[in-house]
């Protein structure tokens, strides 16, 4: 399984976030939450937030901690890319 997320950055630039099978493991982990979850109306911001900074510290493309990073970040939003 994978969820495309859209990041907004602080300098107005934006990036497709592709979150795998681990980072949504690990927010199931953190969060004590089903991923299946993460589609209805009752997900919190914190929680794509979360899985976006996964994303990125697993793929290399941060080394900040998840509250460090938030300070980097403008907006989370879904994707209009392909999760495949």
């Amino acid at each position: 399984m994978r969820i495309n997320l859209l990041l907004t950055f602080a300098d107005g630039t934006t990036k497709d976030i592709t979150c795998n099978a681990s980072d949504l493991v690990a927010f199931e982990d953190k969060f004590n939450v089903s991923s299946a979850k993460l589609g209805g109306g009752d997900s919190k911001l914190s929680w794509l937030l979360y899985l976006a900074w996964h994303s990125e510290k697993r793929t290399g493309s941060t080394k900040d901690n998840f509250e460090k990073w938030l300070d980097t970040i403008e907006g989370v939003g879904g994707s209009d890319k392909d999760p495949k």
